[in-house]
């Protein structure tokens, strides 16, 4: 589980032109940015994702939304494993609201934290990194709305993704 920011000044990075041509990157002046709480199933790797509110962040009210969302796509498993990195909005210790939601339904959900920073561990991360790629760098879109449409119809298009990666096959070194 991790979160991603969608913004509307588009990130700039390498393309493709004719040589000697300069692509022009449009930006709207004020940058509008969205928020979208990700996990990426083991199994299928499909990506269930939650969408966050306008001038909403990385909150915690969005990481129990998305727990959530995640109760209710898996009411078939009795518990539901979320690993997710060691931000403070997804631990009990850092935010009462994420303490509050545990202590209601940690029968259900159990959140594992990986190191503070270990982005090669995460598997979403691989799938923001694609998604910035494809869609939020160098976009041409004009309004949050029309870049949120893009990127939810690349993840219709692209899924599932790859959980499998060599960090997880590498046996640990005595």
């Amino acid at each position: 589980m991790d979160e991603v920011d969608v913004n509307l000044n588009p990130k700039v990075g390498c393309m493709w032109m004719k040589r000697g041509d300069q692509a022009a990157v449009e930006t709207p002046g004020t940058n509008e940015k969205r928020y979208l709480a990700g996990s990426i199933h083991w199994r299928t790797g499909t990506v269930l994702r939650t969408e966050g509110r306008p001038k909403e962040g990385r909150t915690a009210a969005l990481f129990c939304r998305h727990l959530d969302d995640l109760r209710r796509a898996f009411r078939q498993y009795k518990v539901i494993h979320v690993i997710c990195d060691n931000v403070g909005t997804h631990t009990a210790e850092g935010s009462k609201l994420v303490w509050a939601y545990l202590a209601e339904w940690g029968h259900r959900v159990k959140v594992h934290d990986l190191p503070k920073y270990a982005p090669d561990t995460n598997s979403i991360e691989r799938v923001w990194w694609r998604l910035h790629e494809a869609v939020t760098r160098n976009h041409r879109c004009r309004t949050m709305d029309e870049l949120l449409d893009l990127t939810f119809d690349w993840f219709e298009a692209h899924g599932p993704f790859r959980v499998r990666s060599k960090v997880y096959c590498e046996t640990p070194r005595k």
